[in-house]
């Protein structure tokens, strides 16, 4: 949402980064001009932003509801039997979700920097094609190396679709518009643990057609959808602002001038800072390194509860059916909390007030659920914990990109916030699947009760951090000649202003 509240705290750069643009926009949008002291985004209808969200936004929610999806229906299928059928221990269930993570962790900072030279609309529909095949795959497989080998592939094919759509979205909304694009789409990650209790109640149902038990139609069906708008995508996704087709020619200069006074992309000019140095410099920013702590914590309570609700429900006294069906409440508040509280972070401006809200909020969750032995008040503090460890990703996610610049250091540590959660993915994996014993897993609980506190004591210092940065840069300017007129502006430059 913009008002002027919004402007003073975003100043316009001159130039900044760009997925090359198409020469439609005219020359008008591409004059130098100095550093303006406000970024007007207002000047853009309101009716224009709503074409560009009509136009990506569903695609790249609906990738990522697939993705996510995909990863965690093993939950669903470990309480349909997985585990008997293939006559796997629970050492040997968690090694195949470590499995899945180690390809995750490592493929998603290359495939950022890959994405600048082949264009989000090959590569993210390419992504997910491939991972809906192993997905399908864990269907047809007879043992326990065949589930090795579906994971692995799962996660080398689905790791850099996260950050690759969070870089994706950050050339497309001026940085204080993105989260509440990004909540939308990380509300797809609770949509998908919601709806795949729904999903997973009625396909089990299909145990025994042609053979085959319900849980492996269960990764059959889902990962032939998931193909198949694979291959749809190829045709719905824009590269950039510039070819959404629904926008006319004057739209999109105001949407590419709005876009550069922000500091995000600069039209027909090829990104000389997108460089080795640049991706280096990411790894020294204290606020870089501070989010990067913070996402270890997130990713191992977001991956604990998306895989493992499923069996922490059945814990509490619930089975079959009904067990997949109530994982579903939990999840869907947490994707009303997060567009919500997106509203308020995007109109003030405040990542870092909406993470410390969400982490205090699960802390009590985890409280509760650590402290009581009754099942109907363990199953209530899922409505805290859930919600509060969901609705942290997307002001992570944003904050990150909002703060990071020129693109080659949005896209490193946009990747690096990834894989540091998917580090995290690794020890939840462990803490649930065979550290912390059933029901109470009260070793996990402790641990992810500690990483809320963490995770807002992390939130409070960047937030000091950025703020003594934003005053230190207005004393600066104070003294400096004037902005630069023809620099790609990096956020360490007194004319960039951090994003609280």
């Amino acid at each position: 949402m913009s008002t002027t509240t919004d402007l003073a705290q975003v100043p316009s750069k001159p130039k900044a980064e760009s997925f090359e643009l198409s020469d439609k926009v005219s020359s008008a949008s591409t004059d130098e001009t100095p550093v303006a002291e406000l970024t007007d985004d207002s000047l853009v209808p309101s009716s224009v932003w709503a074409k560009i969200d009509l136009c990506i936004l569903p695609v790249v929610s609906l990738m990522y509801f697939l993705s996510s999806l995909d990863k965690s229906n093993i939950g669903n299928a470990r309480i349909a039997g997985l585990q008997q059928r293939l006559d796997i221990n629970d050492k040997e269930f968690t090694i195949a979700l470590t499995v899945t993570l180690i390809p995750y962790i490592l493929i998603e900072i290359p495939s950022n920097v890959l994405l600048k030279f082949v264009g989000a609309r090959f590569l993210l529909p390419t992504m997910v094609v491939l991972w809906g095949f192993a997905c399908a795959m864990q269907g047809v497989v007879t043992n326990y190396s065949g589930l090795i080998a579906c994971r692995f592939f799962l996660g080398l094919f689905e790791g850099g679709l996260l950050p690759g759509i969070a870089l994706y979205m950050a050339t497309f909304y001026p940085r204080r518009k993105l989260q509440l694009r990004m909540s939308v789409m990380f509300s797809a990650t609770a949509l998908a643990s919601a709806f795949s209790g729904l999903l997973a109640a009625a396909i089990i149902k299909m145990n025994g057609v042609g053979g085959r038990a319900g849980y492996e139609w269960l990764f059959i069906l889902e990962g032939l959808f998931t193909i198949v708008f694979g291959l749809v995508s190829y045709f719905l996704l824009p590269n950039t602002p510039v070819t959404v087709p629904a926008l006319t020619d004057s739209e999109k200069r105001l949407v590419t001038k709005a876009l550069r006074d922000d500091g995000i992309i600069l039209a027909n000019e090829k990104d000389e800072h997108y460089t080795a140095a640049e991706l280096l410099r990411t790894f020294m920013a204290p606020h870089v390194i501070l989010m990067a702590i913070a996402g270890f914590f997130s990713g191992a309570s977001l991956s604990g509860l998306s895989t493992f609700l499923p069996s922490i429900v059945v814990g509490l006294g619930y089975s079959g059916s009904r067990a997949q069906l109530m994982t579903v409440p939990p999840f869907a508040v947490s994707a009303v909390l997060s567009i919500l509280t997106s509203i308020f972070s995007d109109y003030y401006g405040k990542r870092g007030l909406t993470i410390i809200f969400f982490a205090g909020l699960s802390a009590i969750g985890f409280g509760i659920f650590y402290e009581s032995f009754a099942s109907n008040i363990r199953y209530g503090a899922l409505f805290l914990l859930v919600p509060g460890t969901f609705c942290v990703g997307a002001p992570l996610g944003t904050w990150m990109a909002n703060n990071s610049a020129p693109l080659m250091r949005r896209a490193t540590s946009i990747a690096l916030l990834t894989t540091m959660t998917n580090l995290g993915s690794v020890l939840a994996s462990w803490l649930f699947g065979f550290i912390s014993p059933a029901p109470r897993y009260t070793s996990a609980t402790v641990t992810l009760l500690v990483f809320q506190v963490a995770t807002a004591l992390l939130a409070g210092v960047n937030v000091t951090w950025l703020t003594r940065e934003n005053k230190r840069k207005e004393v600066a300017k104070a003294r400096a000649d004037g902005p630069p007129k023809s620099t790609v502006v990096p956020n360490e430059s007194i004319w960039y202003t951090y994003v609280l």
